[in-house]
């Protein structure tokens, strides 16, 4: 599909999504040990943004292993807890922004689902229209939460994050019709990883302009 299969988002999503449920569980043996290693790592992966996918890549290449990066990511969505996803939420109380908190988590639980779904038609079928509804809610709680945003500045910015979040919906429906077509998951896998990083995008701008 044309456009997806640049600037993939799973760099982005390595560290939050694989290694920090990684040391997060290493707190059960050193909490010491896990604290530091987790605040160093987010330190460089912040200044050398994919950094940790580099590292995590050049161990699967060392052990000559063969991983669908984008596959193995969605997957692993589905098990992150709330505790390891604190920057994709938000901290205000109000109502929307809790709504807003779980619409988000919801439609990144659903489209981890993808892998294992996909090579069932009728389940799939569901869990596509599953997706749809969940982008809907989403967008609706982004709309309800953006009449908190100071300054139109601050409303502009959410907007036009709104559109990018809406244009990777899109594609995403587009790579479904061409699954359809063809029976390439490689390419929903990706796409679907697209959408959960401009989820996250959605909530970064509202944490960003209102916190």
């Amino acid at each position: 599909m044309t456009g997806l299969v640049q600037d993939s988002p799973v760099s982005s999503l390595v560290f939050p999504v694989l290694m920090r449920p990684i040391l997060s569980n290493l707190e059960k043996q050193d909490v010491s040990a896990s604290q530091t290693i987790k605040a160093a790592l987010s330190k460089v992966e912040h200044a050398h943004p994919g950094i940790t996918y580099e590292l995590v890549m050049g161990l699967v290449r060392k052990a000559d292993m063969s991983v669908n990066m984008n596959e193995s990511i969605l997957r692993l969505q589905g098990s992150v807890s709330d505790h390891d996803s604190m920057e994709y939420r938000s901290s205000r109380t109000e109502e929307p922004f809790q709504e807003l908190n779980r619409k988000s988590a919801s439609l990144k639980k659903i489209l981890s689902r993808i892998p294992d779904e996909i090579t069932d038609r009728r389940t799939f079928l569901e869990t596509i229209k599953e997706i749809a509804s969940a982008i809907k809610r989403l967008l609706d709680a982004v709309n309800e939460v953006s009449q908190y945003i100071p300054g139109a500045q601050g409303k502009q910015a959410l907007e036009q994050r709104k559109r990018e979040f809406v244009k990777y919906s899109k594609r995403f429906s587009n790579t479904l019709k061409e699954y359809f077509k063809e029976g390439q998951p490689t390419t929903v896998f990706l796409s679907a990883t697209f959408l959960i990083h401009q989820t996250n995008m959605v909530m970064i701008t509202v944490k960003d302009k209102c916190e």
